[in-house]
């Protein structure tokens, strides 16, 4: 093996090959490897990047499992309340996987100035809210106070914001239905003041465009509804990929009268989209590769052609088939590593620069998120390097058969 290593290393450092034909053949070859390590990197971060940004960012305004009546699984508007006691919290709580419970309750409103009207939900929280979660969305101001008694501050979106021209600290006066009375003839609106703590921004446009985010309390005192009745709970999880075992574990346990909605179930077209990611980084890796190897193998056929010569003398002193086949195929795998060095160094640099200075913007309206997301684990890197040698490796042992092809008495003649 030592011996096939040195002539491997001979063939490509020798000064006067360097001017041969087979030369730019190999640096397109090397280029062509570089050039698809490259793309294989950008498309598996950015992929997996937008896909768990996305998820994530879905997951963090909505909980990944949502707790509520049966006739009310959005909880657009919490009409019939639930009841969350310590019997609830304790069969949640038991579920292996569960991270955090959190209750709230929605209700339609109107916010009203002078001159405007917007129509918006206002989505009441508890001090069991994860801010955590939802403070890397406020662009201005801060968070809402979640006692009972100081029950008036409330977050609004920077798309209602513009609309209304509120910003923080300003007073807002909303509109609620009282939907507690038994007709809509003798129902009446009931008007409440509250001040902008904070303006958020999620680049969800649906959420966006209606949510306000105030306390739960709001709404119990409007319903009439006791301390612990709720409009439903979302329950955070430490692990995505538990999602359906976790829902389905939750709902074996809870009352009858109560359903489990997953949020890979109430936003089936987004995650629909999002796994398409998947697809396509697949084809991209695969026909990366694919011209990877088709570049390595011209390379591979000019190199042994050109080295016809060297490859009768071989014969002549007694090396076999096998043994000249593996000088070649060191070759190959050595042009291989190359071309990975650079496609490493390039594509990680290229990712690291824009991860920490966000050059690239995206319109948040259609991809959810305004920069472009990056992940990619050093697993991810080795198996894709690994894959990728390995694979063009394979495509080359065919090729090497056309050394046994090859009569040593014609070849040495051969010029």
């Amino acid at each position: 093996m030592n011996y096939e290593l040195f002539i491997a290393k001979r063939i490509l450092t020798n000064k006067k090959d360097k001017d041969s034909i087979s030369s730019p053949i190999i640096k397109i070859a090397i280029v062509a490897i570089t050039l698809g390590m490259i793309v294989m990197l950008i498309s598996v971060a950015t992929g997996l990047g937008l896909k768990y940004k996305i998820r994530d960012k879905i997951s963090s305004l909505n909980g990944h499992i949502l707790v509520s009546k049966f006739n009310q699984s959005n909880a657009e508007n919490s009409q019939n309340p639930i009841v969350f006691d310590t019997l609830l919290k304790q069969q949640i709580k038991r579920i292996s996987g569960v991270k955090n419970i959190q209750s709230f309750a929605t209700k339609n409103g109107m916010i009203r100035t002078e001159t405007d009207f917007e129509m918006v939900v206002y989505k009441g929280v508890s001090k069991n809210f994860d801010w955590s979660l939802f403070k890397e969305y406020i662009i201005k101001g801060d968070t809402i106070s979640l006692h009972a008694k100081q029950s008036k501050t409330i977050l609004i979106s920077e798309n209602i914001a513009k609309k209304m021209h509120f910003k923080v600290n300003d007073k807002v006066v909303m509109w609620f239905l009282d939907e507690t009375k038994k007709t809509a003839s003798t129902s009446k609106a009931k008007p409440r003041s509250f001040i902008i703590s904070g303006i958020y921004k999620t680049g969800i446009k649906e959420y966006d465009s209606h949510y306000v985010i105030g306390n739960l309390s709001v709404i119990q005192r409007l319903n009439k509804w006791k301390t612990n009745q709720i409009g439903g709970l979302e329950i955070n999880l430490n692990n995505f990929e538990e999602l359906n075992f976790v829902s389905n574990a939750i709902y074996d346990e809870i009352d009858p009268s109560l359903n489990t909605t997953t949020v890979t179930q109430k936003f089936r077209d987004l995650f629909e989209w999002i796994s398409m990611f998947d697809v396509n980084i697949t084809l991209i890796i695969v026909i990366m590769i694919i011209i990877a190897g088709i570049n390595m193998i011209t390379a591979l056929l000019v190199l042994i052609l050109e080295r016809t010569q060297m490859i009768g003398i071989l014969k002549a002193l007694g090396n076999n088939n096998k043994s000249i086949r593996k000088i070649f195929l060191y070759n190959a795998t050595y042009i291989i590593l190359k071309g990975l060095f650079y496609g490493n160094l390039i594509g990680l640099g290229l990712i690291f620069i824009e991860k920490y200075f966000g050059f690239i913007q995206l319109d948040s309206d259609n991809y959810y998120v305004s920069n472009v997301p990056y992940y990619i684990s050093f697993s991810q890197i080795v198996l894709l390097n690994l894959g990728t040698l390995i694979l063009c490796v394979i495509m080359l042992i065919v090729p090497t058969y056309l050394v046994s092809k090859i009569n040593p008495v014609k070849a040495i003649k051969f010029d």
